[in-house]
């Protein structure tokens, strides 16, 4: 076991084993990650990191421009531009029930 270096990418092999359930620990660099597991073949396991977003949210990273928005309005706030009157939340809601889904 040792490292091999392919292109730009640096690969290190370990040998792990199992425990009697098929469990294997991943180290430190993965705890409390989700991670992508992707079974190749009956002897090769491929194991990713992940992010997961939850489905009610997945529409906002389909909308470049909805995106934008919510980011463009999160740098405002880190920089403490924010607004000295609050938003009228009942027009809001009443803009918001003329709207079609």
């Amino acid at each position: 076991m040792g490292d091999t270096n392919d292109m730009a990418t640096r690969t290190q092999t370990h040998h792990k084993s199992t425990d009697s359930k098929g469990r294997v620990t991943l180290g430190g660099h993965f705890a409390n990650r989700a991670v992508i597991v992707e079974h190749r073949s009956d002897d090769e396991v491929i194991i990713r990191l992940a992010r997961v977003i939850p489905e009610r949210e997945v529409w906002l990273y389909e909308n470049p421009k909805a995106l934008a928005s919510v980011r463009r309005g999160l740098e405002q706030a880190r920089k403490g531009k924010v607004t000295k009157t609050p938003p009228d939340l009942k027009a809001a809601a009443k803009l918001a029930e003329q709207l079609e889904d």
